[in-house]
């Protein structure tokens, strides 16, 4: 599948998957490497979860970090669906090799060590 990146100068971060688009912030950011992998990452999260739901998977996600961290970096950053991305999105590799719904063990992760 090609991928479908999108240059939109009014988005409030660097990159955002939203099913079937990557968009980026800027022109050079196209070539960005990382950050395509991450939001690629999250394309693959999108598919697994028939995109609706992965919304509001994310979102819920979201809100009970918000008010576990009460910060809203801190609450982004620890989203599950994040934490896959992050922590893989220097890795080329990764979508060749991941298994299907990967995300759930950084959701185990993150409950076991509270």
């Amino acid at each position: 599948m090609k991928l479908m990146i999108l240059r939109v100068p009014f988005l409030p971060a660097a990159g955002m998957a939203l099913f079937p688009f990557i968009l980026v912030k800027t022109q050079r950011l196209k070539l960005n490497k990382v950050i395509i992998n991450h939001e690629n990452i999250h394309l693959r999260q999108q598919l697994e979860l028939l995109v609706i739901p992965f919304y509001a998977l994310y979102f819920l996600n979201y809100l009970l970090n918000l008010l576990y961290y009460m910060h809203h970096d801190k609450a982004y950053r620890n989203i599950v669906f994040e934490r896959e991305a992050y922590s893989n999105e220097r890795n080329p590799e990764y979508l060749k090799h991941r298994t299907f719904w990967s995300w759930t063990s950084f959701f185990a992760a993150r409950y076991q060590s509270a």
